[in-house]
């Protein structure tokens, strides 16, 4: 099993937030891996040394300054109430809405849906921002999510 219940995860009260209501079928597509399954992406897609984005060195491709190519706020537009995930990122990425991607918080957490999904509800996932990753699948864009509201742009060695 590669997925845990949405209610099961701890963090899921960002997705039932009143001011933010996500409707039923973008729900459905939000799925939270388990800790095992989000440890294996992680440590392929992310980082075999660090757990999380906080301790990130230059030797992990994250912490790697040449690897961000562009800084964008983010949090200007979450404050605003901005439905849609900032222009910016999404003209970076290029990404089709059914591109799966991986919301990465640290090795134990990780949350896979579809990029039209995350563009919808961007505004409950920064909720969980702490560093946090932005990856698609077989795509070497990323972004990074940072608490002071701007998120980096860059990609991932291949």
């Amino acid at each position: 099993m590669n997925y845990i219940a949405l209610g099961d995860f701890k963090k899921a009260w960002v997705f039932r937030h009143k001011d933010l209501p996500i409707d039923d079928a973008d729900l459905a597509q939000i799925k939270p891996m388990t800790a095992q399954r989000a440890a294996v992406l992680w440590s392929t897609m992310v980082s075999r040394e660090q757990d999380h984005p906080d301790f990130f060195t230059p030797t992990d491709w994250a912490g790697k300054e040449d690897n961000w190519e562009e800084v964008v706020d983010w949090e200007g537009k979450w404050e605003e109430g901005e439905p849609l995930l900032p222009s910016e990122i999404t003209e970076y990425l290029q990404w089709e809405d059914n591109t799966t991607v991986y919301f990465c918080l640290s090795r134990d957490h990780v949350i896979e849906t579809q990029f039209g999904v995350f563009k919808r509800c961007w505004q409950n996932f920064m909720f969980l921002v702490d560093g946090s990753l932005l990856l698609g699948k077989k795509r070497d864009a990323a972004v990074q999510f940072l608490e002071t509201g701007e998120a980096k742009l860059g990609k991932r060695p291949k």
